[in-house]
């Protein structure tokens, strides 16, 4: 399976991210995901699900920062165009690190795709994609661990892409 993720300069283009312009916007966070390909899912795929989490975010806050989570994604859906997290209703999202309520639990930010704002320098966000054989009982708003729960034994095949952002 191969994931694509346009880059501008190796970086993640900076209107999905901490320097987009305020009509991207929500509350100083970035909030248009960025478009995602995915192509030669293995054979048997029925769904997608994916995960963007920063890693890079341990030293700063404590945990990793979990900016995306959707699932149920439909297998004919292979390119997830441009603010596909707010603009398209056929698949199912989970709460990012905003909902935790150490952070605020702000829900109005909490259910879809949460750019990056990395503090300083450059923080990788990864994201997974995983090709699953089956739609998963799981309703919006799941956390990320039930995610992880519900895919066990259905996974065909993962695919990580790390994507830069910083300045």
């Amino acid at each position: 399976m191969k994931v694509n993720v346009p880059l501008d300069h190796g970086f993640l283009p900076d209107k999905y991210a901490k320097k987009a312009a305020p009509e991207f916007q929500l509350k100083d966070h970035p909030i248009v995901s960025f478009p995602i390909d995915i192509q030669d899912a293995p054979a048997g795929t029925q769904t997608f699900a994916l995960t963007l989490v920063d890693f890079d975010a341990i030293p700063v806050c404590g945990f990793a920062w979990i900016h995306w989570t959707a699932a149920n994604i439909p297998v004919e859906l292979n390119h997830l165009p441009e603010n596909a997290s707010r603009e398209l209703h056929n698949f199912i999202q989970g709460n990012n690190s905003a909902a935790g309520y150490l952070v605020g639990g702000d829900q109005t930010i909490s259910r879809n795709y949460l750019g990056p704002r990395p503090p300083e320098g450059v923080h990788n966000y990864t994201l997974t994609v995983y090709a699953l054989d089956t739609e998963l009982p799981l309703e919006n708003g799941y956390w990320m661990n039930e995610l992880l729960d519900a895919m066990k034994g259905h996974v065909l095949e993962k695919v990580k892409v790390e994507l830069p952002y910083g300045e």
